[in-house]
């Protein structure tokens, strides 16, 4: 099996012009399984049933399948908003804590550290974190590095759980604050995070607007590149998207953007309503984003962006990312939705204005065992940022939901290729266009 399996890779990495990477190779030959009907035994259980899941959706020829896989290993890919792989928690040390009487906020606070972190100190779980990086062929990640909301010391809990990852991790993870950074990781193998907020830090003391934007210098300088304006509710910047007012952005609000232009730091509109959207573009002189949002034109849902909105974000010079959560595809909300939102917004305004940002994780495969060590809680309140009105959610087959697996990041560029975009369209839509904006914003600041 190896001597015929190394003559079937030089032959297609002569007729390529390329020689596939040794990962793109694993991915070919166990995705060709899984198109002949014929699973292997499996290293990673749930990453190969996620591949098969995709396989069966997209059903590519043996020729595009090799060729998305190749193109994949040697390009940049940025997920445009995403979350590393997380650790299985502790179930253990989470019964302790819940025994000696932990309050709600410090057991989430400790099942976020471990799912955040253990992939540092865990060997179980540091072998999960790297497999799954090495499955998806992932380049970087804008990682979800904030609570959701406005107060400092709130949105610096992760920050610095991601810090401690990065700076353990490094050379092999480590963090990423310039396109530059994310290039070089390309260069030699490895992967990194760059760090978004998922809110506009803000004393909220409401001494004057220039007191209370301050600290949007303060977490550039500590790795933070992108903030979300708003995320459900209405705050003092804008109107979230769960709000039926749509009331758009505030006076304050346009503070915040001409800050986050000045300072290098890119408004993302992704969980802000469509008027507040649409206001903050027009009033940004920098590139704006939705970084993982859909198309509403395709599925009306408070999380798309109608094409009014995604106009005014391409007028900046910015781009919608295409998030993997089914829900917000409609359709079978699978693999093949996710690149229907794609492809309409590369026929409506261009290869440039599009990127894929996933929205998912790869969870441990530990983590259902885990689970079973904690005792049960009773219902807790709904949370204030989970502002969803009814029917946000719709349920969908287990193979739609499998098929957007992070660690299909390589079978969705194959889909890519399967629908007949060019290599270097594919290559911008996979991870240039986010690459550029980082690019740009840190340039022009």
């Amino acid at each position: 099996m190896p001597r015929r399996r190394f003559h079937r890779r030089r032959f297609v990495g002569l007729s390529l012009g390329v020689p596939l990477a040794g990962a793109a190779w694993a991915w070919a030959d166990r995705a060709a399984l899984c198109i002949a009907g014929k699973p292997e035994e499996p290293d990673n259980p749930l990453v190969e049933r996620a591949k098969a899941a995709a396989i069966e959706v997209l059903k590519p020829s043996r020729k595009d399948l090799e060729h998305g896989l190749e193109l994949h290993a040697r390009s940049v890919v940025f997920d445009a908003y995403g979350f590393a792989p997380r650790a299985a928690v502790d179930g253990e040390v989470v019964r302790a804590a819940i025994e000696s009487g932990a309050s709600a906020i410090e057991l989430q606070d400790l099942e976020e550290d471990m799912s955040m972190t253990r992939c540092v100190n865990d060997p179980d779980e540091r072998a999960e974190f790297l497999g799954a990086w090495k499955a998806a062929g992932v380049t970087c990640i804008f990682q979800n590095a904030g609570e959701e909301g406005e107060d400092p010391t709130r949105l610096m809990k992760r920050l610095a759980r991601f810090t401690y990852v990065t700076d353990m991790l490094r050379p092999v993870v480590a963090k990423a604050v310039t396109a530059e950074d994310v290039v070089a990781a390309k260069k030699q193998n490895w992967h990194c995070l760059c760090f978004t907020g998922n809110g506009v830090p803000l004393p909220q003391q409401w001494v004057s607007v220039a007191e209370e934007l301050r600290y949007i210098r303060i977490f550039f300088q500590l790795g933070i590149r992108m903030m979300h304006l708003t995320y459900q509710r209405r705050n003092v910047i804008g109107d979230g998207c769960g709000e039926a007012a749509n009331a758009g952005l505030s006076d304050f609000g346009r503070a915040v953007v001409a800050e986050m232009n000045r300072v290098g730091v890119i408004p993302d509109v992704a969980h802000s309503g469509w008027q507040t959207s649409l206001e903050a573009a027009k009033a940004s002189t920098r590139p704006v984003v939705a970084s993982h949002t859909t198309c509403a034109a395709l599925h009306k849902h408070i999380r798309s962006k109608p094409d009014e909105v995604i106009r005014a974000i391409a007028d900046t010079g910015g781009y919608v990312g295409i998030c993997c959560v089914p829900a917000f595809l409609g359709g079978k909300g699978d693999l093949a939705a996710m690149l229907d939102h794609v492809d309409y917004v590369v026929r409506r305004f261009g290869a440039d204005r599009v990127a894929i940002g996933t929205d998912a994780a790869y969870v441990s495969r530990h983590a259902a065992r885990q689970s079973t060590r904690t005792p049960k809680r009773p219902p807790a309140r709904p949370r204030w940022a989970a502002l969803w009105p009814s029917g946000s959610f719709s349920s969908v087959s287990s193979t739609a939901a499998q098929s957007l697996a992070w660690t299909n990041w390589p079978l969705f560029t194959v889909g890519l290729v399967q629908r007949g975009y060019r290599d270097e369209d594919i290559q911008k839509i996979i991870g240039g266009n986010v690459l550029r904006v980082l690019r740009e914003t840190a340039r022009q600041a």
